[in-house]
C-alpha cells in the first residue's frame, strides 16, 4: 500500500463541474508536479462535498480543511500556503460557527449521516480507504460472532425498513427467503433509481460502494444466499464503473467468492445494467429484465420470496437499505433504533429540488417535520417568496400544502396525508407554481413510462393526461373534475403494479388541496399562478413604457408594435406568451394577466 501525507478530494458534482472543477483539478495536479509534491499528495475525485453552490470545492485530509469558491488562478497560492508552508489558506475557507454562536442560540445542523457517512471522505475506488473507516468490520463480526438467525434478529430489532418506498421491514424479507430450502436463492440490489431529480442511490454507489457490498454480503449470509445481482440503470456509468472496481477489489481480498474470511460461506456478486425503463424499479419488472426479458411487472402473489428470479426464492432491497446494514451490525440495534420515531427508525436520505435556497442531498432522522426540512435544513424559499406545496415520494407522490408542513416525515404520516415516502425525492414549490400544471407534468412522465401491460394504466393514464392538457389549454369542461376523480380511483384499484397504482396520486392530492385552481382553469378560464400559456396574456402598461423598443426588437414573433419613445402594444392574437419581452424590459412595464 502506498502512503500519502495528504489526500485532496475534489468535488465533481455537476454544479462544481459547471463552475470549473475539471480545470481546477488539472491546475492542481500540474502545480503539484511543478513543486515536486505529486508523489506525496494524492488528488481524488468525489461525487459531492456539500457546498456546490459555492464551488468548485475540495476537502484536504487528514486536516479536514474545506476549501470553496476556487479558481485556476488560486491554485499556485493554495499549494504554496497549505502544502509547502503548512499554513491553512484561510481566504478559501468558509467561516465556522464558534462555540459562542451555539451558546447564543445559533441552530445546529439537523442532519445525521449514516448512509452518507463516507461520501466525500474516502476514495470510492480504494478498498483500503473503506477498511480504514471500519469497513468490512461488520462482516467479520457477523461471520465470526453471529449466526444467520442472530443477524436477522439484530436487523429486525433495529427497525430498519426498506428504503425503496414501501417501508417493509428489511430483515423480515430476509427471514422469508432464509426459511426456503435449497441453495438456488438470489439476492438483488435495486439500484434502478428513476425518479426525476432523485440521486440518493447514485451518490452512495459513486462515493461509498463497499458499504452497499458489505450490506449485501451480510444479508446474503443471513438468508443463506450464494449469488447476488446489483441492477443499476445504464444512465449511471460512473456508478457502474465504481461498483465493478469495488467488486473486483472485494473478491481479490477474499471478501467475495468462495469461503469468505475462512468462514465457509460462499457469495458472489455481479452488476446488471438496466435499459432506462422507469417501470423496472418495480421488483418483478426488475427481475424480468435481469432474466433478459422485457421489463414488465407480473401479478403478486407469488412474491419474490417464494418465486422470484428464475422462479427461485429471491430478496430485493434498494441501495440505501443495504448501506445501513453494516452500521447496524457494528454499532447495535439499540443505537440505530435511537434515531427516528416510534415506527420509522434511523435516517433517510432525500434529494431536494425546486424553489428552496439549498437544493441537493440531505440525510435526516425520521420524524423530522417537513417544515424543518424546508426552512431549517434547506434554508427556506428562494427570493423571499411564499411556500406553496411540497411533493414527496417522486412522480407517484402527493403534493402537500402549507397546512401539512408540521407533519413528521415518516411512512405512516405520509400515507395518511395522501402522499408517500417513496425513495426520497422532495420537490418544493413556491407561490408561482400552478398545481394543475404540476399534476399534468407528473402524469405525462408516468404515462410515458407505463409499460403498457395492463389496460388501467396504459389507457387510464392517457385519458387523465388528455383531460389535464385540455384544462391547461383553457378548454376544460363541466364534469372534468368528477371524471378525473373517478379515473384516479379506478386506476389505483385495478392497475397491475405500483406505477399504475401510484400514478394518480399527484392528481388526487392536487384536487384535494388545490381544487380552487382546477375550478379557476375550467370555469373562469384563468390560471391563478399565471403559468399556463393559453390562460394568460401579456400587457404593456402605457404609463410606464418609455418606447425604448427593446421588447419589440427581442420579440421572436413580432407581436409588439409601437413608435420609438411612444408606448408600445402587444397583439394578443400573435403573441405566443414566451415571456421574453418581460425578461428584457428594463422598466417593469410589462405585466401578466
Amino acid at each position: 500500500m502506498k502512503y500519502f501525507r495528504s489526500h485532496i478530494l475534489v468535488c465533481k458534482d455537476p454544479d462544481c463541474i459547471h463552475k470549473g472543477a475539471h480545470e481546477v483539478m488539472d491546475a492542481l495536479q500540474d502545480e503539484l508536479v511543478a513543486e515536486g509534491l505529486i508523489n506525496e499528495i494524492q488528488v481524488l475525485e468525489t461525487s459531492r462535498i456539500g457546498n456546490c453552490w459555492n464551488g468548485p470545492e475540495m476537502m484536504v485530509y487528514p486536516e479536514g480543511i474545506h476549501y470553496t469558491n476556487l479558481t485556476v488562478d488560486d491554485i499556485p497560492y493554495l499549494v504554496e500556503e497549505h502544502f509547502l508552508k503548512g499554513r491553512i489558506a484561510t481566504r478559501f475557507v468558509e467561516p465556522e460557527k464558534s462555540v459562542k454562536d451555539e451558546e447564543l442560540g445559533a441552530p445546529k445542523s439537523k442532519e445525521i449521516r449514516v448512509v452518507l457517512r463516507n461520501c466525500g471522505k474516502i476514495d470510492p475506488e480504494n478498498i483500503e480507504d473503506y477498511i480504514a473507516e471500519d469497513g468490512y468490520a461488520a462482516l467479520g463480526k457477523a461471520l465470526t460472532e453471529m449466526s444467520p438467525t442472530q443477524v436477522i434478529e439484530t436487523v429486525l430489532a433495529s427497525g430498519l425498513r426498506g428504503r425503496g418506498g414501501a417501508g417493509f421491514p428489511a430483515a423480515r424479507k430476509w427471514s422469508f427467503v432464509a426459511a426456503k430450502q435449497g441453495s438456488d436463492k438470489f439476492l438483488i440490489c435495486n439500484a434502478d433509481e428513476g425518479d426525476p431529480g432523485a440521486f440518493m442511490n447514485r451518490r452512495v454507489l459513486e462515493s461509498d460502494p463497499h458499504a452497499v457490498l458489505e450490506g449485501m454480503i451480510i444479508a446474503a449470509y443471513a438468508a443463506g444466499i450464494k449469488q447476488g445481482y446489483i441492477y443499476c440503470r445504464a444512465e449511471y456509468p460512473i456508478a457502474v464503473k465504481t461498483l465493478n472496481i469495488a467488486i473486483n477489489q472485494a473478491r481479490a481480498m477474499g471478501l467475495l467468492g468462495k469461503d469468505i474470511l475462512g468462514s465457509g460461506f460462499d457469495f458472489d456478486l455481479e452488476v446488471r445494467m438496466g435499459a432506462g425503463a422507469f417501470v423496472c424499479g418495480e421488483e418483478t419488472a426488475l427481475m424480468a429484465s435481469i432474466e433478459g426479458k422485457r421489463g414488465e411487472p407480473r401479478p403478486r402473489p407469488p412474491f419474490p420470496a417464494d418465486s422470484g428470479l428464475w422462479g427461485k426464492p429471491s430478496n430485493v432491497n434498494n441501495v440505501e437499505t443495504y448501506a445501513n446494514v453494516p452500521q447496524i451490525i457494528l454499532k447495535g440495534a439499540d443505537w440505530y433504533a435511537s434515531m427516528g420515531n416510534e415506527k420509522s427508525k434511523g435516517t433517510k436520505t432525500f434529494a431536494i429540488a425546486g424553489d428552496v435556497n439549498n437544493t441537493g442531498l440531505i440525510e435526516v432522522p425520521f420524524g423530522i417535520s417537513l417544515r424543518e426540512i424546508v426552512f431549517d435544513v434547506c434554508g427556506g424559499i428562494k427570493d423571499g417568496k411564499q411556500f406553496k406545496a411540497i411533493q414527496t415520494g417522486g412522480p407517484m407522490g402527493g403534493c402537500l400544502p402549507a397546512s401539512q408542513l408540521d407533519l413528521p416525515m415518516d411512512y405512516e404520516s405520509m400515507t395518511a396525508a395522501g402522499s408517500m415516502m417513496g425513495s426520497g425525492g422532495l420537490i418544493v414549490m413556491d407561490e408561482d407554481t400552478c398545481m394543475v400544471d404540476i399534476a399534468r407534468f407528473f402524469m405525462e412522465f408516468t404515462q410515458d413510462e407505463s409499460c403498457g401491460k395492463c389496460t388501467p394504466c396504459r389507457v387510464g393514464t392517457r385519458r387523465i393526461l388528455e383531460i389535464l392538457n385540455r384544462i391547461c389549454e383553457g378548454k376544460g369542461r363541466h364534469g372534468d373534475i368528477e371524471t378525473l376523480e373517478l379515473l384516479c380511483k379506478e386506476i389505483k384499484s385495478t392497475s397491475l403494479c405500483g406505477l399504475g397504482q401510484g400514478a394518480p396520486t399527484p392528481v388526487e392530492s392536487t384536487l384535494k388541496h388545490f381544487r380552487e385552481e382546477y375550478e379557476a382553469h375550467i370555469f373562469q378560464k384563468k390560471c391563478p399562478a399565471k403559468v399556463c400559456k393559453s390562460l394568460i396574456s401579456y400587457e404593456i402598461q402605457p404609463d410606464i413604457c418609455t418606447g425604448c423598443t427593446v421588447c419589440s426588437r427581442n420579440c421572436p414573433v413580432e407581436a409588439i408594435n409601437g413608435e420609438r419613445r411612444q408606448a408600445h402594444k402587444i397583439d394578443p392574437d400573435v403573441c405566443v406568451r414566451c415571456g421574453i419581452c418581460m425578461q428584457v424590459c428594463n422598466f417593469n412595464a410589462i405585466i401578466v394577466n
